[in-house]
Parts: C-alpha cells; structure tokens; sequence
C-alpha cells in the first residue's frame, strides 16, 4: 500500500510506510508518537521502556562472552601491575582515534601510560605492519593493542611474535577463517564467534569499551582498588558515541545506549579535547547525533585524511586546554583543505562512473587517497548503488574505498577478491570495505564485483522505497513536532530518523544557495508557510522540480523536520528528499 497514492515520485520511487502495522493505520491503535515510532523500528513492546530511555545497564552484555575477551583482559592487567610499557597501535579513522584514545584514557586512569601509534594513511597505509610492531618492540613495548585493525594482519603479527612482543587485537572488522597470530584476538566478526556474535554492528570504540570494562573487572578480582579509585567510564561515553556514529554502526541495541548515553556525556564537556573540538565546530549547544557524523567526526577523520595521522588521538587524551584548542583549530583548517581536495576528487569521478554497472567502481591518477572514502559514499548516494574509489599512485599502486547499500555485503565481497588473487590486500564490513590493488587488476576486480553482487544489488534496488512514518499539513512541521520525534532516538544506521510527508503545498521562493542547494519556501493549503532545503539538489530532478514549480502547482514534499536555530528564534524546516506531484 503507497502512501498518497505515490507509486513513482519525482526520483521515480513508490512511497510507503515504515512499518506494515501502519498500513492499515490502526496497528498501533492509540500509541503515542514515540511508541509508534520505536515500534515502526523493530522494537519488541515489551522492550518499549529500554528503548525509550536506552541505557548501559540494559543492553550492555557480560564481556566474557566475546572470545579471547578474558585473556586479553588477564594480560592488560598484568601489564597495568607490572608498570609494563604498552603501545595503542590505531587506524587512522574516528573510530581508531577513539578506539586508541579510550585505552589511552584508561591505562592512564590505572597508572600506565600508553603510547598511542597511528600509522601515516599514504606513507603506510591501513592498519599494523611488521616494520611498526618491530620498532614498538624494540623502542620498548612488551605489549601491543591493535584497536579497530589487526583482525587480518598475518604478517605483522608474524613479526611481532618473531621480536618477542605480545600483541591483542580489537577490531571489529569482518575475519575469514584463518586467525592471525596473537595473543588475543577480541572481535564480535571472528566466524568462530557464538553468542558474542550478537554483537558484530559494535564498532571497535564499542569493542574497546567492553574490553576497559573486562580489565577493571579483572582488576577489581585481584583487589587492584584497595587503596585507589577505579576509573570511571562511564565519562569515556562521550567519545564512544563519536566513533560509533562516524563509523556509521548501526544505532540498534547496545549501540543506542553508547551514543545517548555519550551526548549526556559530551554535552558536560569534560573531555577537554572533545570541548575544544565543539568550540572550532562553533556549536553553540550540546552536540547532536548528527552533528558527531557531520560537524566533530569530519574534523577528527581530517587529521588523518590530510594531515598528521595522531592529531585525532592527541586532542582526545590531552590533559592542556591550550593544546586541545591548537589541534582543534589545525583540524578545522585540515578539514576545510580535505573539502577543496574532495570537490576535486568528486567531480572527476562523477565523470567516470557508470550507472550500466551494479557496483561501480572508478579509478584515477594522482587522486588523494584520503578522500576517497567521502567520495564513494557520495558516489552511492547518487547512483544507488555500490561504489568503490581508487586512488591510483605514480607507481600503479591503487588504495580503494568503497561504500554499499542496505542488502550487499561490500566486505564480504572484497575479502573473496582478495582470496581470488585480485587484491593486494582487503577488508572491511557489510557498508564499507578498504583495498589495495594494482592497476593493471582494476578491471578483472570490476567484473568480478559485478558477478558477485549483482543479484544482491538488483534485490535491494526492486525493494527501493521512500519509508515514511507521518503525513502532515505544513503547519504540523513545527519544534513541538521536532522534539517529540526526537524523543525516539538517537537515530543514524540501522534506527533511522523519522520521515514525514507535507502538503500539499505550492513553491513560494525557491533558489541556489551554497553547493548546490535548494532553498524555498513553501505554503500549504493550511495557510502556514515553512522553509524547505534540499541539499545538493540543485542538479537533479527533485531540485529542478522545485526550482521549476510553477506558482499554481501542488506537490506533497517528503523529508526530516529539523531545527532551524540559526535565527534569533529556532522554527522548524523540512530538508527535502523526494517530492511528488500533488495534482
């Protein structure tokens, strides 16, 4: 059943509800918003009150449950009695940097000082080389943690075992069968996982939390806390929350509790790096969900993409606020050089892909390999499908990016490549998937992509609908509205905000501001105006839809209501994302 009777909007996609109760308008009987909402999700209503107020103590489950949880935990202990040096070796992500930062904060809380090693993205690439864990060694560290890498790092942990080093990975990244050489190996994707493969949405900041908890468990056990306070971490909750919503891990389950949790944290600003990152944002209130995946995590993921690698982990456990405001003010000035090299990226790769292809995968010279990731989930936004970017170097080398959508296992899909003999290396998860490949292997790795997926994406495209939970009249988009629907999140991955219909309603004013975006304004039928944005819209359908609305015509808008609070008084707006015709 299409809500409004639209079978093909102006994107050419049906409109239906979120959830089949809705369908027939009255499976929810008299539930209020939030409940309606939370159930539209796939909640249980006997889990209603935990997913309402989701909290640590509801979903978070017993650590031992992961393999290798309890012997990594014995060996950090051992270390942390032992004064032993310890060395956080990290991606260069936001979920790295938060992953390292959150052990870094922890061994320091129970007396170790943890050197942090992230390695330089074009220098060395993704995750832990033999050449890193022998210099570690040999600089000193008698142990090693890999966090958010390692999970498939034959070689370096090979040679870390080779200079006498123990070495725990905790990762989150999907594994095959074969397990490289560690002491422990903590990771919710391991195929021999049982019950803590429940688990495998956590990204690695989550891992890594789970795991701080399993050390102060273990040292509480070996009355460690007799004469010292244990730390606390429930005040790490904050740069939880940045790395799981920047790594796009889906907000389900223990997920939910970390990042509405970590706002209440966050917006205590006690991490003096985290309230120096908000201050060079210039937000003038307590962060928001979107806001960690759209104003912090970008500025964070900058200093890896175009700049010094550690600045992410340096700002997050530093302990001088005019340290913490010098970084956060470089990692704004690199976020804004990583969007000029973005822009540039973006437009040459828009001019290759290929929409005859299910995944598509384009390649270039002299692109910046630390943007490629951006650009690939642009790419899929477009498109509507799978799309992999390769930065292609002056020796044929390429580093790939790739980004999928609901229903393909991108990850998955690389890691058989790389079992092919296709890749150099590769990984990932279900959404996202890195890889290095030569030149020359490009096209054998774009067929073999397409044989693969293609059934897969064909599936997800034929299920292609806009989900909508309301229909309003424009008046009904105000800030109560806003609030009460917000009151069902936090949203992102796997949660998603709520969608609502308006209308119908008649452009006003519509024009190009900023990268291509569509600002109007539109009236309803109700006598009430409202603005509407569509973003990066300017050359696509739906914003010549609006910009070419003629004064008489009626179109329903379909979007997120959201806060404007940019005006002396916050009013609520639509940011559009499909339209229909309305008459």
């Amino acid at each position: 059943m299409t809500v409004l009777g639209v079978t093909s909007s102006i994107l050419g996609q049906p409109w239906r509800w979120r959830s089949l109760a809705a369908d027939a308008r009255d499976g929810f009987g008299g539930d209020d918003l939030v409940t309606q909402l939370l159930l539209a999700r796939g909640c249980p209503r006997e889990a209603l009150d935990a997913h309402r107020t989701p909290s640590i103590r509801a979903f978070m489950p017993d650590p031992s449950i992961f393999r290798d949880m309890d012997r990594a935990a014995d060996r950090l202990a051992d270390a942390v009695q032992a004064g032993e040096q310890v060395a956080i070796f990290g991606d260069y992500d936001v979920d790295g940097a938060t992953s390292a930062a959150l052990m870094i904060l922890v061994l320091r809380d129970l007396g170790i000082e943890a050197r942090a090693y992230i390695p330089d993205r074009l220098l060395e690439g993704y995750g832990p080389s033999g050449e890193a864990m022998v210099r570690l060694a040999g600089e000193g560290a008698s142990l090693i943690v890999t966090v958010d890498c390692g999970a498939q790092a034959f070689d370096a942990l090979d040679a870390a075992r080779d200079a006498k080093v123990d070495v725990i990975v905790i990762d989150h990244h999907k594994c095959s069968t074969a397990l490289p050489h560690a002491l422990a190996l903590v990771n919710p994707n391991r195929l021999d996982e049982d019950e803590g493969a429940a688990h495998g949405h956590l990204a690695a900041v989550g891992m890594c939390f789970l795991a701080a908890a399993a050390l102060v468990r273990t040292l509480r056990t070996r009355g460690y806390f007799a004469d010292r306070a244990e730390p606390k971490l429930i005040d790490l909750l904050d740069i939880v929350a940045l790395g799981t919503v920047a790594d796009v891990a889906q907000l389900r389950g223990l997920n939910r509790a970390f990042v509405a949790q970590g706002l209440k944290v966050m917006g205590a600003r006690r991490n003096i790096g985290v309230a120096a990152l908000i201050a060079a944002s210039r937000l003038t209130r307590n962060p928001t969900c979107t806001d960690l995946g759209f104003a912090l995590g970008p500025r964070i993921n900058a200093g890896g993409r175009v700049g010094r690698a550690d600045l992410g982990v340096r700002l997050l456990t530093t302990q001088d606020p005019d340290e913490a405001r010098g970084i956060a003010e470089e990692l704004d000035r690199l976020n804004e050089e990583r969007r000029a090299i973005e822009t540039a990226v973006q437009e040459a790769a828009d001019l290759l892909a290929s929409r005859d292809r299910s995944v598509s995968v384009v390649a270039g010279q002299g692109w910046h390999p630390g943007v490629i990731g951006i650009v690939a989930g642009r790419l899929k936004e477009k498109l509507g499908r799978p799309a992999i970017v390769i930065a292609i170097d002056e020796h044929g080398i390429g580093k790939g990016s790739g980004r999928s959508i609901p229903g393909v296992d991108l990850g998955a899909a690389v890691m058989a490549a790389r079992e092919q003999g296709l890749l150099v290396s590769g990984g990932g998860h279900a959404m996202a998937a890195g890889l290095t490949i030569a030149e020359a292997a490009i096209p054998a790795f774009a067929d073999f992509l397409e044989d693969r997926l293609a059934a897969a994406v064909a599936q997800s495209n034929d299920g292609r609908a806009l989900l909508l939970d309301a229909v309003l009249a424009a008046g009904g988009v105000n800030p109560a509205l806003v609030e009460s629907m917000d009151a069902g999140g936090p949203y992102g991955m796997g949660w998603p905000a709520p969608r609502v219909a308006m209308g119908p309603v008649r452009v006003i004013k519509a024009d190009v501001v900023g990268n291509g975006h569509v600002r109007t304004i539109v009236a309803g039928d109700d006598g009430r105006s409202v603005k509407a944005m569509a973003f990066r819209a300017a050359e696509t359908p739906l914003g010549q839809a609006l910009l070419g609305a003629a004064p008489h015509r009626k179109l329903w808008l379909a979007g997120r209501a959201k806060i404007d609070d940019w005006a002396s008084r916050p009013a609520a707006e639509l940011h559009v994302e499909d339209a229909a015709w309305a008459d």
